[in-house]
């Protein structure tokens, strides 16, 4: 969230101090990500220490906290616990948000620096662990499960029909319609092939694992040390291991090394696997639709948002780019030299 949400900082403290028993001398709104339903924060208290406040409106889950508390637990220093309320919990509630707190962790994020090739074999050492992490059902059984949902799909057909007619006229949604109009063919193009790699894994299903859901740079924060961190568990998904592992080579794995590069070294870390190709196939395709989809969203069926919104119009804009996510999609893509 790039605009700071209608809530006053005092609230906010009075929570921290309510909850966690912080005095809090200090409220600073960050602007960062894309999600409407996420805003976040850094606190400092009266000792002078430093706190990231993550404020979570509609859907959450306490798996998007309970298991990177149970990861770090283990002693996967490449995740940020949550630390407990005074009772215990690891989120407390603020009007029509969940309050995660986090120490607070001074960095950047994999698209703002360049991650080094210690970095990323880092990074696919953790993520195996994470993978290959033992973690009670108790703590996951409320993680959903991918089924293959034509929702997204759905979404961007009826949007694309939808703008032939609709007459607009908030700019941003004005500049977004007459941009998918120029795109149109390209995008129902996507649509038609992951819903062909739809049906092949809905007739087949490939083992299921828990995935980060969401693991592209925006969500690697690289510390003023080097330390590397995955962070943003709001996405979390029993799914096939391209879930996660799609993002690596896709042109959403951040900055400092060419595709084949980022493979070569994130597999070094991970470990050589075996990956299906309609799968990582249908993954790539699927991100790129989806983000449409919420991103026609967002502006289509309101006008709140302001920088928010002109940051996801470029965001969606971004993907028909040169050499990137849709045009590497499909040079990726095994299953088309099959047909």
């Amino acid at each position: 969230m790039l605009e700071k949400p209608n809530l006053q900082d005092e609230k906010i403290i009075a929570c921290l101090q309510d909850e966690y028993g912080l005095l809090v001398v200090q409220v600073t709104f960050l602007p960062l990500g894309a999600d409407q339903n996420t805003a976040v924060y850094r606190v400092v208290t009266d000792n002078e220490t430093p706190y990231f406040v993550k404020l979570r409106r509609g859907d959450f889950d306490e798996a998007s906290v309970a298991v990177p508390k149970f990861l770090s637990d283990l002693g996967i220093k490449q995740i940020i616990s949550p630390l407990p309320t005074q009772t215990g919990q690891l989120w407390a509630s603020l009007e029509s948000y969940r309050v995660v707190l986090y120490p607070f962790v001074e960095g950047h994020n994999g698209f703002e620096v360049n991650l080094s090739d210690q970095q990323r074999v880092e990074f696919g050492t953790a993520l195996k662990k994470f993978h290959t992490a033992n973690i009670p059902v108790a703590i996951t059984n409320s993680v959903r499960r991918e089924v293959f949902s034509p929702q997204w799909r759905e979404t961007v057909k009826l949007f694309l029909a939808r703008i032939e007619n609709e007459a607009l006229d908030d700019p941003v949604a004005v500049e977004l319609a007459a941009f998918l109009k120029t795109k149109h063919d390209e995008t129902f193009e996507l649509v038609k092939q992951a819903e062909r790699l739809a049906l092949a894994l809905q007739a087949q299903p490939p083992e299921f694992i828990l995935c980060h859901g969401d693991i592209h740079a925006w969500n690697l924060l690289i510390d003023v040390n080097g330390a590397l961190y995955m962070v943003d568990w709001d996405t979390l998904i029993f799914a096939p291991k391209e879930r996660d592992l799609m993002f690596v080579g896709s042109g959403l794995g951040g900055n400092g090394h060419t595709l084949e590069e980022e493979e070569i070294l994130f597999y070094q870390g991970y470990g050589q696997i075996q990956v299906n190709p309609i799968t990582m196939a249908y993954y790539r395709y699927e991100r790129i639709i989806e983000d449409i989809a919420v991103i026609c969203e967002q502006i289509f069926l309101s006008d709140e948002g302001g920088q928010d919104r002109k940051q996801a119009l470029e965001i969606l804009k971004s993907n028909f780019l040169p050499n990137n996510t849709i045009e590497i999609a499909y040079q990726s893509d095994k299953t088309l030299k099959e047909e």
